[in-house]
């Protein structure tokens, strides 16, 4: 495995001839699908270590595996899209994946499949999405994840600084319509912290015995705070990460 991707990372340019034979590989048998999830692991890991073009052929080849579905989706959960956890090699080898990706897939497929337009995280997954989160792992068998556990790190919506970053780095790079459910997420996003601050105090005002007038100006002051950090940090990154991925 870790000879083809070699051998492709020194063409000149990506053949798909690797991406065939590496696919190919992945349907002969378990053990080689899983040493390519392994490698692309490892791939991520130690990205930095390639020069552009060494980088391209490799991200273009796991592109090819993650299209075709010889690989599961869930290697994409090493991927986190942040300015912390990022460099300028990492970030181009995303780059390059998601845009062959793409351009395979076609736009609509490739949201469907990565269920971008659902604003909720933690909702119910689209139609599509869920069949695909049961149906790519060729192994069968109960799983406890779901795609969009995989999916987590590439559309971050942990804090409004990553959310951010990440709708700049897929907009600068003509992936726009990925955004549109992180966009919705950052828009609601506050009323969502209002409502999650409520919900805590009033369960530990219930575990304390209730705390009357007191524990409901505390759920006030609390979500007011929660709510108005949000806004600070929303407005904050902007600018940091799309001096970011524009140098990308």
């Amino acid at each position: 495995i870790n000879m083809i991707i070699e051998c492709c990372s020194q063409e000149r340019t990506f053949l798909r001839y690797y991406g065939l034979i590496s696919g190919r590989f992945c349907l002969l048998d378990e053990r080689w699908q899983d040493a390519f999830e392994s490698a692309f692991a490892t791939q991520y890991a130690t990205i930095h270590r390639l020069e552009t073009n060494k980088l391209r052929n490799v991200a273009k080849l796991f592109g090819h595996l993650l299209h075709t579905d010889s690989v599961s989706w869930r290697v994409l959960k090493c991927i986190h899209l942040n300015e912390d956890e990022t460099t300028s090699s990492s970030r181009i080898f995303i780059k390059i994946l998601v845009q062959e990706m793409a351009e395979a897939m076609g736009m609509s497929g490739l949201k469907s499949r990565f269920d971008t337009d659902n604003s909720d995280p933690d909702g119910e997954l689209a139609p599509d999405s869920s069949a695909f989160s049961s149906g790519n792992d060729r192994r069968g068998g109960p799983h406890e994840e779901t795609s969009r556990d995989w999916f987590r790190g590439l559309f971050p919506r942990d804090n409004a600084r990553n959310t951010r970053y990440a709708i700049n780095f897929f907009t600068s790079i003509g992936l726009g319509p990925l955004t549109d459910g992180m966009r919705e997420f950052l828009k609601n996003a506050p009323k969502l912290i209002l409502a999650a601050s409520r919900a805590r105090a009033e369960r530990e005002a219930a575990a304390g015995g209730g705390g009357g007038d007191g524990d409901e100006s505390s759920v006030i002051s609390t979500s007011s705070s929660d709510t108005s950090s949000f806004s600070s940090s929303s407005g904050g990154s902007s600018g940091s990460s799309s001096s970011g991925s524009s140098s990308d």
